[in-house]
């Protein structure tokens, strides 16, 4: 992999976990769907005036807007807003590789392997340690904890939308999927937020708000995935896929740095386990291939 691609990869790497700290700042700021709803608008415009659409089938765009950007968002910011650890959710939300093993099974006729079943297993031991051994510093809401689930799951559902429309190009389907999620985001928060705290959230923006917003439209979703993008187009999946067990490792160190989070020896062993999970799901065919006698 050339520098140039290896410094783009180091960029998503970091940027994307450190999106989680932001999200916490962001909710802490803002309500939590309002916050979703400031999000996209500011992906979709004015890019969407300026990018083409995406040369597949609408259902294609709709089905990523309301999985990757609406569905995984409502219930991960939701879940940080009610207490999720940042830096857990960036383990936690992991659990999309899983899922979308599953889901593309069920829906693709994809094969699961003996390797997938084995990667499935240990996440869910590990996501149990997390859980169960909230013993130390930071106590895991279980309701937070079902929701990042809930988020992996819509994120999992996205990529098999993705798969089933082909080759694509992300920035476009990034910006025009992200027309989509701003008005079912502004009616949640109406509904449950109600237009008074609307109102003085958007009169009273701290620069931490305004700062989060634009971090998490520029930054985690243009930058971070057009760079993605990219680097999945110039290199096989199993170069670039790997990558993202890093994501979490920045995750929980920065919210380690930032917001004070400190787990417990469990959790730690806990978010081992899954990290081993999500290695032998993604490495387990060749280390069976290579184990194998010939």
């Amino acid at each position: 992999m050339p520098l140039k691609d290896i410094l783009a990869a180091l960029v998503v790497i970091v940027v994307w976990g450190a999106n989680f700290v932001v999200i916490k700042v962001g909710v802490d700021e803002i309500p939590p769907m309002l916050l979703g709803a400031l999000r996209f608008l500011f992906v979709a415009f004015p890019a969407v005036f300026f990018i083409p659409r995406p040369a597949v089938h609408w259902r294609y765009v709709v089905g990523y807007g309301a999985t990757i950007c609406l569905g995984q968002f409502i219930f991960l910011f939701l879940a940080i807003h009610l207490g999720m650890p940042a830096g857990l959710a960036s383990l936690v939300l992991q659990a999309q590789a899983f899922f979308t093993v599953a889901i593309a099974a069920l829906v693709l006729r994809e094969t699961v392997r003996p390797h997938h079943v084995l990667g499935i297993a240990l996440a869910a031991a590990g996501l149990t340690l997390l859980d169960l051994g909230a013993g130390g510093e930071t106590v895991v809401p279980l309701v937070g904890f079902l929701l990042t689930l809930a988020a992996a799951f819509s994120w999992a559902s996205g990529n098999v939308v993705l798969k089933s429309a082909g080759p694509v190009r992300m920035l476009s389907m990034v910006v025009w999927g992200a027309l989509l999620p701003p008005i079912p985001f502004l009616l949640l928060s109406i509904f449950f937020e109600g237009p008074d705290r609307i109102l003085d959230s958007l009169s009273h923006l701290s620069w931490r708000a305004v700062g989060a917003v634009a971090y998490l439209s520029g930054v985690a979703t243009l930058i971070g995935y057009v760079l993605w993008g990219r680097l999945l187009a110039r290199h096989p999946v199993a170069r670039v896929a790997p990558l993202s067990l890093l994501i979490p490792v920045v995750g929980l160190l920065c919210a380690d740095w930032f917001l004070g989070e400190r787990l417990s020896p469990w959790q730690w062993l806990g978010g081992l386990v899954v990290l081993i999970g999500l290695a032998v799901n993604l490495f387990g065919a060749g280390l069976l291939r290579t184990l194998r006698p010939s």
